[in-house]
C-alpha cells in the first residue's frame, strides 16, 4: 500500500526569513523533478531572488563605507546629502536583515571588499591621495550599521 506522506516543514517560513525560505524552496524544487515543468530553472529564479538581497546588501554596505570616508577625511565638504544617504543605506541594510534573519551575518562578510570598492570611488571622486585612506576599513562592521555613528576628523 502506497503510503502518502506531507513534505518536511520548510527551513524558514516566507515571511520569516525570505533569503533561507528561498534557498530551502530551490532546494526543494530541484529534488521534485517532474517532467512537465522546468524544475531546475524555477529553481534557479527562486533562489536568485535571496541572491538578490545579498547583493543589496553589498551595494548599500558599499554607499554607506564611501560617505563614511568622505564624512571623515573631508570634514569641510559635509553635507545633508551624505548623512542622508548614509542613513538611507543603513535603513535599507536594516530592513533586508529584518527580512531575511539568515542574512544578518552578511555584512561583516561582505565588508573588506565593499570598503575596497568604497574606497575606490572615494579616490576617484575626491581627487584625494590614496595615502590619507587606510588599505583596510577604519571603521567595524557595528560602526557602519549604527545609526548614531558618525566618524569624525
Amino acid at each position: 500500500m502506497n503510503r502518502i506522506t506531507a513534505p518536511p516543514k520548510p527551513a524558514a517560513g516566507y515571511d520569516e526569513d525570505f533569503a533561507a525560505w528561498s534557498s530551502d524552496q530551490a532546494r526543494r524544487l530541484r529534488a521534485l523533478r517532474p517532467a512537465e515543468i522546468d524544475w531546475e530553472n524555477v529553481a534557479e529564479e527562486i533562489e536568485s531572488l535571496g541572491r538578490s538581497d545579498k547583493r543589496a546588501i553589498g551595494s548599500d554596505l558599499m554607499v554607506v563605507l564611501e560617505h563614511l570616508l568622505k564624512w571623515r577625511y573631508q570634514p569641510g565638504r559635509r553635507s545633508d546629502s551624505w548623512s542622508n544617504s548614509i542613513n538611507e543605506h543603513r535603513d535599507r541594510i536594516e530592513r533586508i536583515i529584518l527580512e531575511s534573519p539568515s542574512l544578518a551575518p552578511l555584512p561583516e562578510t561582505v565588508l573588506p571588499g565593499e570598503y575596497a570598492r568604497a574606497r575606490h570611488n572615494v579616490l576617484r571622486d575626491t581627487g584625494l591621495s590614496a595615502k590619507q585612506f587606510p588599505e583596510s576599513s577604519p571603521f567595524t562592521v557595528e560602526q557602519v550599521l549604527d545609526p548614531d555613528y558618525w566618524p569624525e576628523d
